[in-house]
């Protein structure tokens, strides 16, 4: 057997609970597609699942990096790909479930090379102004500066990064550029078939459960998680509501302050991979506001490689 079923769409909607449930009943595993969850601690930020839901399946690729390492969707492939690996040679089903867009495509696409960070060039680049930055950008590779946050520092020097050590423009060597600031570009021709749903709810709804989550996440110690964090990654310290939490410790900004932020920093992160999601997959939607979570589980065991899969006991 060497199925993997795709559970995708934004934070939460309950795609991790729908997968645990349905993983229980037919004998599966999962494995996370996470940028932040990846990383070991912060499970209150990073809205891990909590205990009940990772004991009803075995989960993969949850809790396994230090916050100090750095991650990319090279990284991820390959550790993905592994635990897919380890799942089949049991004769398992991988349910794939997550939010990161260019982690996923990296799995349904592939991934084409492109340039490590020169350290001697990283140190010159970090030397500069973001205006600097971001005028020799716009002499190299002006499609990128139209492509990219240029706002973000860390996205700039990378988009800058790849023109100076390829010697050709960032925008024809990457496709996109993923959580940790390093391009990945799909690889050339169709992406292999993959079956999937994009999971959505009503954005009213989602938009309150958004805010109940970022509300429970105080109420549970996330303040004293984050006070407690080592040294964090570049790419670990990209979390949303991480740099928010920092400031409040810091004396910078409230506690109603800090959960308003988090709560539309988040919403606008849900807004951004709708959009992803509905242009960058071919996933049949499944709209958990119009059903219950025991229909979505049917509707999920009726997918083509899931129906012929034996259900426990």
């Amino acid at each position: 057997m060497r199925r993997k079923l795709f559970i995708v769409g934004p934070t939460a909607t309950g795609k991790s609970e729908l997968a645990a449930d349905l993983a229980h009943e037919i004998g599966a595993e999962i494995v996370s597609v996470d940028a932040f969850q990846i990383y070991r601690g912060l499970d209150l930020l990073t809205a891990k699942p909590d205990a009940s839901t990772l004991a009803k399946a075995r989960h993969h690729l949850i809790g396994i990096a230090p916050l100090h390492e750095e991650m990319n969707a090279k990284k991820y492939r390959h550790a993905a790909s592994r635990a897919i690996q380890e799942i089949h040679s049991r004769g398992k089903l991988a349910i794939v479930v997550g939010g990161s867009g260019l982690y996923i495509k990296a799995l349904t696409h592939g991934l084409a090379p492109v340039p490590e960070f020169d350290p001697k060039l990283r140190q010159k680049l970090n030397a500069m102004s973001l205006d600097e930055l971001r005028a020799q950008l716009a002499k190299l590779d002006p499609e990128a500066t139209r492509k990219i946050d240029v706002k973000n520092r860390r996205r700039v020097v990378r988009a800058l990064e790849i023109c100076l050590l390829t010697g050709k423009p960032a925008s024809e060597v990457v496709a996109g550029v993923d959580d940790a600031g390093r391009s990945a570009k799909v690889s050339p021709g169709s992406a292999p078939a993959a079956t999937g749903v994009f999971v959505v709810r009503d954005r009213e709804e989602l938009y309150a459960r958004i805010n109940r989550r970022v509300e429970a996440m105080f109420e549970n110690g996330v303040i004293e998680e984050v006070r407690a964090a080592g040294e964090v990654s570049m790419t670990a310290s990209q979390m949303i509501g991480f740099r928010e939490l920092r400031q409040l410790l810091d004396g910078k900004m409230s506690i109603s302050q800090c959960v308003a932020a988090i709560q539309q920093a988040t919403r606008r992160y849900a807004k951004r991979q709708l959009t992803w999601f509905r242009w960058q997959t071919n996933f049949s939607p499944l709209n958990l506001s119009l059903l219950t979570h025991n229909e979505a589980r049917i509707l999920l065991r009726m997918l083509p490689g899931v129906s012929g899969v034996r259900a426990k006991g």
